[in-house]
C-alpha cells in the first residue's frame, strides 16, 4: 500500500513538473512572439515623421497586427481615424462655445467641415483596403487610391490649421483646436509613411 501511495505522489510530481514545464515554454514563446511584434512595430514606426506616437499609438495593438506590413497599415488607418472622428466632433462642439469671437467661431466651423472632409477620405482608405484583393494590378489600384485619399485628409487637416493662423486668433481656442488638430495630422503623417513603405516592399 505503501508502495503504491509512493509512485502515486511521484508520478503526480512528475506530471505537475511536466505541466510547469510546458507552461513555461508557452510563456516563453508568447513573450518572445510579443517581442517580436513590438519590434516590428518599432522599427516600422522608425521610417515615420513622428516616430514615437506612431509606437506609442500602434503598440498595443501588436498581437493583432504581429508582423504583417498590411495589418500595420490597416491598424495605422483605424486609429487615424478614430482620433479624426474625435476631433471633428470636438471642432463642432468648440464651435458653439459662448464667449469665442466670430472670427474665431468661423474658423471652427470651417475646421469642423475640413475635419469632416477627413474622416471620410480616411473612411474610404480603410474601405479600399478592405475590399482589395492584394495581387497585380489590383494591388497597384489599391495603393494609388489609398494614397491619394489619405493625403487628401492631411491637406484637410492643414487647412484647418490655416485657419486659425494670424495674431487675432492668439488665444486659448487656437491653442486647443490646433493641439487635437495636430494629433490627427500627425497621425495622418505617419499612416501615409506606412502606406509608403508597405507599397515599397511590394514592388
Amino acid at each position: 500500500m505503501a508502495t503504491s501511495l509512493s509512485a502515486a505522489v511521484v508520478f503526480i510530481s512528475l506530471l505537475a513538473s511536466t505541466s510547469t514545464a510546458s507552461s513555461s515554454r508557452f510563456l516563453s514563446a508568447a513573450t518572445a512572439a510579443a517581442t517580436t511584434n513590438t519590434e516590428f512595430i518599432r522599427t516600422s514606426c522608425s521610417a515615420t515623421t513622428y516616430p514615437k506616437l506612431c509606437y506609442s499609438s500602434l503598440a498595443v495593438h501588436a498581437s493583432k497586427i504581429q508582423t504583417s506590413a498590411r495589418l500595420l497599415v490597416s491598424t495605422a488607418l483605424d486609429v487615424t481615424l478614430s482620433s479624426a472622428k474625435s476631433t471633428s466632433a470636438s471642432m463642432v462642439k468648440l464651435s458653439r462655445t459662448h464667449g469665442i469671437s466670430p472670427r474665431e467661431a468661423a474658423a471652427m466651423r470651417d475646421c469642423a467641415e475640413e475635419m469632416a472632409d477627413s474622416v471620410d477620405q480616411i473612411s474610404r482608405s480603410i474601405d479600399e483596403m478592405a475590399a482589395s484583393k492584394g495581387a497585380g494590378s489590383d494591388f497597384e489600384m489599391m495603393i494609388s487610391n489609398v494614397k491619394t485619399w489619405v493625403s487628401a485628409a492631411l491637406t484637410d487637416e492643414s487647412t484647418c490649421e490655416d485657419g486659425f493662423d494670424g495674431k487675432e486668433m492668439a488665444g486659448v481656442m487656437k491653442a486647443v483646436v490646433r493641439g487635437k488638430v495636430e494629433t490627427v495630422a500627425h497621425l495622418t503623417s505617419n499612416a501615409l509613411a506606412l502606406i509608403n513603405a508597405y507599397a515599397a516592399v511590394r514592388h
